[in-house]
C-alpha cells in the first residue's frame, strides 16, 4: 500500500501558500490513499496552522473521517542523554 507522509506539522507556521498546498495534499488523497502525519501537537492545535477557518474545517474533516490517531506519551527517544540518565537510574537501583 502506497502513502504519503508528512513529518513534524507544525513545528513551525504555515506561510505563504504552505496551508493551501497541504490542503490540496490532503484533498487529493481524501478516500484514495493513506497519509501519515507526525506532530508534536495535538490535533486540535492543527486547524490554525491553516490561516483560514474554513480551509482548516475541510482539511479536518478529510483527515478524520476515515483516520486513526495514536497518541505516543513519554520521553523522547531523539534525546540520547535523557536515555542514559534512565538507564543510569535503572542500574543504580
Amino acid at each position: 500500500m502506497l502513502f504519503r507522509s508528512i513529518d513534524d506539522l507544525g513545528l513551525r507556521p504555515l506561510r505563504h501558500d504552505e496551508p493551501m498546498d497541504l490542503y490540496d495534499v490532503i484533498s487529493r488523497r481524501y478516500e484514495r490513499g493513506s497519509i501519515i502525519i507526525t506532530s508534536n501537537r495535538d490535533v486540535q492545535e492543527w486547524p490554525p496552522l491553516f490561516h483560514d477557518e474554513l480551509l482548516a474545517s475541510a482539511a479536518m474533516d478529510r483527515l478524520l473521517h476515515h483516520g486513526h490517531t495514536v497518541t505516543i506519551e513519554g520521553e523522547s527517544y531523539r534525546n540520547p542523554a535523557k536515555r542514559r540518565r534512565r538507564k543510569g537510574k535503572a542500574a543504580a537501583a
